[in-house]
């Protein structure tokens, strides 16, 4: 029989490192398996969507696959190839994660899981206790599966700006989690909107979640703008330009800033699929294994 294989769906896949990371994690894992990416462009037609499940359908080594940045879009246009979704999936409108079992194709949303581990890594269990607020720059999956879990902390931001390009895609968020504890406020981006931001007297947590400094050039942090004293920066992407990250890192010292890239949410992600995919538990012990050995590709 072949090896298995589990696909990556993405933008610019051969860069990430992943490629160099999964072999040795399918070794430590048992998995006797190999990863392959499948890039689609921005904006692309359904037919790359359905291409793609169909795709991994056809072979019969394919176990399922990780997808960043199309989250929204194979939700939206391959959903009618899907037999199953899973609550945060139907909930988001959001695929993550691809699962093939005899040929039934499911979905799951791992990013709230993904991003909530991220968040308890760097964010004091206390920060929301003195009503500080979070700023999200994005609209599109990751931005969602945020701000669904911050909204559903037992202590919440006292209110999450979700600041987006799409008024579509930040009416399906503020749509997501209505329902929820916070209070969601949403604006169209522009830079009066960030200068507002940039005035807060109370401290803050800043995210970018707009796939800029890896899929897109540039930062939606205009440069030269202070950021809020003492507030903890989330950039999320681990690998890019990472515009957003290095304005923060300019700043530290002199803003009291704690400026975090997506490293450990890139772990995260990962380790929830690739259980998923290949029904394999990992423990805190395994991951912390999977995380050391991730570091020496990096």
């Amino acid at each position: 029989m072949s090896q298995k294989n589990m696909r990556f769906i993405g933008v610019s896949t051969s860069s990430s490192s992943i490629m160099k990371i999964f072999p040795s994690w399918s070794k430590t894992l048992g998995l006797d398996a190999v990863i392959t990416g499948i890039d689609i462009p921005l904006n692309a037609s359904q037919a790359d969507y359905l291409g793609a499940i169909n795709q991994m359908v056809n072979d019969p080594n394919c176990r399922g696959a990780l997808v960043t940045t199309h989250k929204l879009a194979l939700y939206e246009h391959a959903n009618s190839l899907f037999s199953e979704f899973d609550d945060f999936a139907n909930i988001c409108g959001e695929v993550s994660c691809v699962k093939i079992k005899n040929q039934t194709v499911s979905g799951f949303a791992k990013d709230p899981i993904s991003a909530g581990l991220a968040i308890r890594d760097f964010l004091p269990s206390d920060f929301f206790n003195s009503q500080n607020e979070v700023v999200l720059i994005g609209d599109g999956g990751a931005a969602t599966a945020i701000a669904w879990y911050l909204s559903g902390l037992t202590k919440p931001p006292v209110k999450i700006h979700v600041i987006g390009r799409d008024m579509n895609r930040l009416q399906h968020l503020l749509k997501v989690v209505s329902s929820r504890a916070a209070t969601v406020e949403i604006s169209m981006y522009s830079e009066d909107v960030i200068k507002k931001i940039a005035q807060f007297d109370q401290q803050s947590l800043i995210i970018n979640a707009t796939g800029m400094g890896k899929d897109l050039p540039g930062s939606p942090w205009p440069d030269g703008m202070l950021f809020p004293k003492n507030s903890f920066l989330w950039e999320l992407n681990y690998r890019g330009s990472l515009e957003f990250y290095h304005q923060g890192k300019l700043q530290e010292k002199e803003r009291n800033l704690t400026v975090i890239d997506g490293w450990r949410y890139f772990i995260y992600g990962w380790t929830q699929v690739i259980s998923e995919v290949f029904d394999v538990v990992i423990d805190k012990e395994m991951l912390k294994k999977l995380a050391t050995q991730a570091e020496a590709s990096r």
